[in-house]
């Protein structure tokens, strides 16, 4: 029952978009509104997973981090798929030229890349496998969180609470880190 509930409120930024889009139809650059918003939620939710041990004392959500990873890769492709579908209409050699002339797109390339590996290698036998690859999912906040700055052509309040979040994540799982390493 948790994990049904869980999964709709996972997909409750979905349903926001698709209504805003074709409901409500307010939105003046679908494509642009489109990038934002699938990115964002990526970004949100994948840190989010990565929090998941960090307030295991308070809120146990360890069961469910792979399906909560899962939809950060869900709206990662969302993401990508605006890009490929949308802005380079399919076209492979947009797709290289963007990529070459836009670092901020290679740089969301490669994060992408990295979760689909992770998303690939989360069943449960290849999970096993991997688990030490996994780490990986820091490499590809980054890049993303690097991406998501150079995307934006100004950086405005709401981008700057996002990258304190995101400081502040990383230094707690960095303190985490370094204190599990001394305990062993």
């Amino acid at each position: 029952m948790k994990r049904v509930l869980l999964f709709f409120i996972l997909l409750l930024p979905l349903i926001f978009a698709s209504y805003e889009l074709f409901v409500i139809e307010n939105v003046k650059d679908p494509i642009k509104y489109i990038y934002t918003f699938t990115g964002t939620w990526a970004l949100v939710i994948l840190f989010f997973t990565i929090t998941i041990s960090l307030i295991k004392k308070w809120i146990n959500l360890l069961k469910y981090r792979k399906m909560i990873g899962l939809f950060g890769f869900f709206y990662s492709l969302l993401h990508f798929m605006n890009f490929f579908i949308l802005d380079a209409e399919l076209s492979i050699s947009f797709v290289v030229k963007e990529s070459l002339d836009k670092p901020f797109i290679y740089l969301g390339m490669i994060s992408f890349l990295l979760l689909i590996f992770m998303a690939i290698t989360s069943k449960k036998n290849l999970y096993v496998k991997y688990n030490n690859y996994h780490k990986v999912v820091y490499l590809a906040l980054i890049l993303s969180t690097i991406h998501f700055i150079m995307a934006q052509k100004s950086l405005d309040l709401l981008q700057f609470s996002y990258i304190l979040i995101i400081l502040i994540i990383s230094y707690f799982k960095l303190l985490q880190q370094i204190l599990k390493k001394n305990k062993i």
